[in-house]
């Protein structure tokens, strides 16, 4: 298997017997995910999606990403949430965190719609002129605010740029098969569509033509990535925990979460990996953090926020763990050089690749933090590519919908994501919440 679990550092953290007691609940949990009886059944599509999606969409996906290429300097992509990091994280881990600084034959990606703020737009925007541009905009409905405003602007500029007619050969929208603002007004213009499924929620659509479309715009195998996914399916469908390191990670989880340990913090050793945190933290922040529970997601790099967060990890309160993310073969070298005075006294490393330092700061960091009272949880992973990275998404997509359920909330919905909106939309005056913007302005001046 391309990711193993490593728990060798969990033994002065867990004892064998816990695993046993736990493995009713994860066997429960596994039941209600594979015969769709837990809450939030409406959105399992993702179960299924690496071997049961539309060919004839994909086969489309592959199509539209060459003629992006072909045609554009820069793709937009419009989306907030996981309607943009999925992609995102899986361009810059597999192509590099500078994608659109280094050399290549794929446009330039740029992101928008996914804050409020007119200085990042603006510079978008900037970034944007003299260049052919094509947008892909991804939302469901078509009125999140964050997106419909950046597609209200990069519409106006394609259209002033290339008029109506060629505005719509550069503008490819992924939103609601049917229904819909989105959908309609894209029909109507008649621009290429792609579907968010009915089935498959925003944080969980990174393999849907939410995230492909964009991937594959960037050069990357999108059949290698679905491949991974795919395995990682077959591979993860054992309800023994002992025999399932996916379902071990989401037990492992829950037993230090009862007993305090309230964090977890993703680390990894490269910074190509630092918006895969990003996603994996709303995956499993927006899937548990409900009815005041659920396991706080934080990230780090090392070894560079070991001379930031590294003294709160090493000595701060004991509330968190580590899941370390161990890529053996990241697809480059560097030797370190000798210095002929050997200032820095350093030369004890001359020749040493730079790989081999890294891991030496990787096993003491986490004999370090061991040893302070973190429990360390190792993921192995043999690669850096696509289909180990694909593995990699449906792994974590199912721990966090196994570690969901025995939690015991609906890993699949987001209440609270609503309350701000509610709040934001009545005090910009929107229409229908003239009574809450009173008592919102109310509170604000006391």
């Amino acid at each position: 298997m391309a990711i193993q679990l490593n728990d060798r550092y969990l033994s002065g953290f867990i004892n064998p017997s816990e695993y046993s007691s736990m493995d009713p609940q994860i066997r429960a949990a596994h039941t209600m995910l594979r015969e769709k009886s837990g809450a939030g059944n409406a959105f399992l599509g993702w179960v299924d999606l690496p071997t049961n999606y539309d060919r004839e969409e994909f086969e489309r996906i592959l199509v539209s990403a060459e003629k992006i290429r072909k045609s554009c300097d820069v793709l937009i992509v419009i989306g907030i949430g996981g309607s943009y990091l999925g992609a995102r994280a899986v361009i810059e881990y597999l192509r590099s965190p500078n994608y659109n600084l280094v050399r290549k034959n794929t446009p330039a990606i740029y992101y928008a719609g996914n804050c409020i703020s007119a200085d990042a737009l603006n510079e978008v925007l900037a970034l944007c002129e003299g260049k052919d541009v094509c947008v892909n905009v991804i939302s469901k409905s078509g009125t999140t605010t964050e997106p419909a405003v950046a597609f209200r602007v990069f519409r106006s500029f394609l259209e002033n740029k290339y008029g109506k007619e060629g505005a719509r050969e550069r503008i490819f929208v992924t939103t609601d098969k049917a229904k819909g603002t989105l959908k309609q007004f894209s029909t109507e213009a008649g621009y290429e569509t792609f579907v968010v499924p009915d089935d498959v929620g925003g944080r969980f659509s990174v393999l849907t033509a939410v995230g492909l479309l964009p991937i594959a715009v960037a050069g990357i195998d999108i059949r290698k990535l679905m491949e991974g996914a795919a395995h990682a399916a077959e591979i993860y469908n054992e309800p023994d925990l002992m025999k399932n390191d996916c379902y071990k990670y989401a037990a492992i989880r829950n037993i230090l979460y009862r007993k305090g340990k309230s964090m977890e913090i993703m680390a990894g050793y490269e910074p190509f990996a630092a918006m895969f945190h990003e996603w994996w933290k709303q995956l499993f922040g927006e899937s548990e953090g409900k009815d005041q529970k659920g396991i706080f997601p934080a990230s780090v790099v090392f070894s560079t926020d070991l001379h930031s967060l590294g003294q709160f990890v090493q000595d701060g309160s004991r509330t968190m763990f580590e899941t370390v993310i161990d890529v053996a073969d990241v697809g480059s070298t560097f030797p370190i050089p000798e210095d002929p005075a050997n200032i820095d006294g350093l030369n004890f490393l001359s020749g040493m690749d730079l790989n081999l330092v890294k891991r030496m700061a990787m096993q003491g960091t986490v004999l370090a933090h061991v040893d302070g009272g973190v429990p360390n949880i190792l993921l192995e992973v043999s690669e850096r590519s696509e289909y180990v990275l694909g593995e990699m998404i449906y792994f974590f997509e199912l721990a966090c919908a196994i570690s969901g359920y025995v939690l015991g909330v609906n890993p699949f919905d987001q209440p609270g994501v609503e309350s701000y909106k509610k709040n934001m939309f009545a005090l910009l005056g929107k229409p229908g919440y003239e009574e809450m913007r009173a008592s919102l302005e109310a509170r604000l001046k006391i």
